[in-house]
C-alpha cells in the first residue's frame, strides 16, 4: 500500500507501508491491504506507520484520510 502524510508546511511521509492505525474521529483504526473505500476525520493522536523496517509514529493534531485503492492519503 503507498501511505503519503502531508502537512501544510511539508511532506511528513511517502513510501510503501504493511499497515497503518490512524486517531479517526470515532476512535482508533487500523488499514491493511485491500481496505474498502474510506473519508474519515482525524482527531489530535499518533499515526503509526507499520513496514518492513518497524514502525514509525507521527503526532497529529487532526485532519482527513482517504483511502482509495491501496492508497492512502492523510492531511494533517
Amino acid at each position: 500500500m503507498q501511505l503519503d502524510i502531508i502537512t501544510a508546511d511539508k511532506s511528513l511521509f511517502s513510501g510503501e507501508i504493511e499497515a497503518v492505525t490512524l486517531p479517526g474521529s470515532a476512535g482508533k483504526f487500523q488499514v491493511l491491504q485491500g481496505h474498502a473505500a474510506i473519508v474519515s476525520s482525524l482527531e489530535k493522536g499518533t499515526i503509526v506507520v507499520k513496514n518492513k523496517g518497524g514502525k514509525q509514529e507521527f503526532a497529529v493534531n487532526g485532519g482527513v484520510v482517504e483511502v482509495l485503492n491501496n492508497k492512502i492519503t492523510v492531511l494533517a
